[in-house]
């Protein structure tokens, strides 16, 4: 019997390198691959998968919040896919759940499809559903967003309050944020960021940019199902494609 996958992650690369492991597998039938959060639950309910590679890191909703609108109980079996996240590895080892740390090879790869091939046939999905749970019920106490960010800046240490961000922009290797006029920088990628802000209070409305909702002045329909964004300062940004949704949701639209 075929094994019905998931891709889940927002970097092309990465879905194509997921089904180019995966085209060395036997008995493999790539069901649909999703670039967020949000599309992967719809997948997931829609399709019923046996196995879901799932990219820990995303916007929209990211691979632990995806796990939660599911349920451990009606999730299938799991592959997580993670770039840098320490804590996720830590507690992907404690209990005992498969993942991919970024750049993987051939060989890293097999081994943990190997592994599910091994759960699903086994018929061992209620002992995952237990790992997952007790995985989330871990996880919980965790999820405190960041209040304060320490930045680096001419030999010095200074502390940002969050509250006082306006907007935030990809810099290269760091992210620029943009403060009362100001800019800082803080060596971060917005992924890993994003995660670190409380999204009852930060937006990401672009790949490259983060808003402050409390800044927020105006919002423009463009063509295309993009929006430009007003600031209280003045600033103009423009919303990328993929985010409306979380824009459109925020503002009941």
């Amino acid at each position: 019997m075929a094994i019905r996958t998931l891709i889940v992650d927002d970097e092309p690369l990465a879905r194509r390198g997921i089904r180019e492991h995966l085209a060395q597998q036997r008995d493999v039938v790539i069901i649909e691959e999703c670039r967020d959060g949000r599309e992967a639950v719809a997948a997931i309910k829609q399709h019923s998968p046996d196995l879901v590679f799932l990219d820990v890191q995303m916007p929209e909703l990211d691979g632990f919040q995806v796990l939660q609108a599911i349920g451990a109980e009606r999730m299938p079996a799991v592959i997580f896919v993670t770039a840098y996240d320490k804590y996720a590895l830590q507690a992907f080892e404690v209990h005992a759940l498969d993942y991919l740390l970024k750049p993987f090879n051939a060989d890293r790869f097999s081994k943990a499809f190997q592994r599910a091939r091994l759960q699903l046939e086994q018929r061992s999905i209620s002992d995952l559903s237990n790992r997952l749970q007790s995985f989330l019920d871990d996880l919980k106490p965790n999820q405190k967003y960041k209040e304060r960010l320490a930045i680096k800046s001419a030999g010095r240490i200074f502390f940002l309050n969050v509250a006082e961000i306006d907007w935030i922009e990809a810099a290269d290797n760091y992210a620029a944020l943009h403060v009362a006029g100001e800019e800082h920088l803080l060596r971060e990628t917005m992924n890993s960021l994003e995660q670190q802000l409380d999204p009852a209070k930060f937006l990401r409305i672009h790949r490259s940019r983060i808003i402050n909702i409390q800044r927020l002045k105006e919002l423009r329909p463009l063509l295309g199902g993009e929006y430009e964004i007003r600031l209280q300062d003045g600033t103009r940004l423009e919303s990328g494609r993929r985010y409306r949704g979380r824009l459109q949701e925020l503002f009941g639209r």
